[in-house]
C-alpha cells in the first residue's frame, strides 16, 4: 500500500507543471492526458523493477515523455482532420462540423476524474439527403461525400461510427428500420470513395435520440439527420 502511494505521489508531482496551465487545444489536452497515464505507468513500473524511490522517479519520468508525445500526436491529428473537415465543408448547408465528449470511452481505473476524449462529429441533414421514408441517398448530395471521404482517406487512424436518426412521426420499428438503413446508405457511399469498409459501422437509434422537440416542425427536421462520429483507433 505504501508503494502505491509513493507511486501516485511522484505522479501527481510531475503533473503539477502541466495542471498549472490547462491547454485549451485538443494537442494540448492529448499532452497532458498523455503524461499522466504514462508518468503512473512509469513510477509502477520502474517500482516493481528497481523498488527503490529512483528507480520510480526514473520511470516516471520516462512514462512522462512517452506518453505525453503519444498524447499530443493524437490531438494533433485530431485538430487537423477536424481543420481538413472544416475546409471541404465550409460552404456546406447540408453538413456541419463539431467536437463532442466521446461517452464510449471506458472511465480512467485509476480513480482520478479525467476527461473523456474528443471525437469530430459530422451532422447530416436528413431532409437534404433523404425523401421521406426513403433511404436512398439523393443524387444531388454526392459531392457532399466526395468532400467527406477525400478526408477520411488522408487520415485513416480513425474509426468511424454512423448513426441514423428520425422523428417521432410513424412507429417505432418503421423508425429504427429507416434509421439503420440510412446509416447503411451513407457508409456505402462513404466505401464507394475509398474509404475501408473495416473502419466504419453503423447503427440505427430511430426516434429514441432527439435533439430538439417533437412538437414543431422545426424540431422535427433537426431530428431527421445521420451523425457520424470519428475518433481515433485504439492502437493510435
Amino acid at each position: 500500500m505504501k508503494k502505491k502511494w509513493v507511486v501516485w505521489g511522484i505522479t501527481a508531482a510531475l503533473m503539477l507543471p502541466a495542471c498549472a496551465e490547462m491547454p485549451q487545444s485538443n494537442t494540448g489536452k492529448g499532452a497532458l492526458y498523455g503524461t499522466a497515464g504514462g508518468a503512473a505507468a512509469g513510477a509502477l513500473a520502474g517500482q516493481l523493477i528497481g523498488h527503490d524511490t529512483k528507480s520510480t522517479l526514473l520511470g516516471a519520468a520516462i512514462g512522462a515523455a512517452v506518453g505525453g508525445l503519444t498524447g499530443a500526436g493524437v490531438g494533433h491529428m485530431m485538430d487537423k482532420q477536424q481543420a481538413a473537415f472544416q475546409q471541404e465543408l465550409a460552404n456546406s448547408r447540408a453538413v456541419s462540423v463539431s467536437r463532442e465528449p466521446d461517452v464510449t470511452a471506458p472511465p480512467s481505473g485509476s480513480g482520478q476524474q479525467q476527461a473523456p476524449p474528443q471525437i469530430i462529429a459530422l451532422t447530416l441533414k436528413g431532409d437534404v439527403f433523404f425523401d421521406t421514408n426513403s433511404a436512398v441517398v439523393k443524387p444531388g448530395t454526392y459531392s457532399e461525400f466526395d468532400r467527406i471521404a477525400q478526408v477520411m482517406v488522408q487520415y485513416p487512424q480513425t474509426q468511424i461510427t454512423i448513426e441514423g436518426h428520425t422523428d417521432s412521426r410513424g412507429s417505432a420499428d418503421l423508425n429504427q428500420r429507416l434509421s439503420e438503413q440510412r446509416a447503411e446508405a451513407v457508409k456505402s457511399q462513404l466505401v464507394e470513395r475509398g474509404v475501408a469498409s473495416s473502419r466504419i459501422e453503423t447503427v440505427g437509434y430511430g426516434k429514441t435520440r432527439p435533439i430538439a422537440t417533437n412538437q414543431t416542425e422545426a424540431g422535427r427536421q433537426l431530428n431527421r439527420r445521420v451523425e457520424i462520429k470519428i475518433k481515433p483507433v485504439a492502437n493510435s
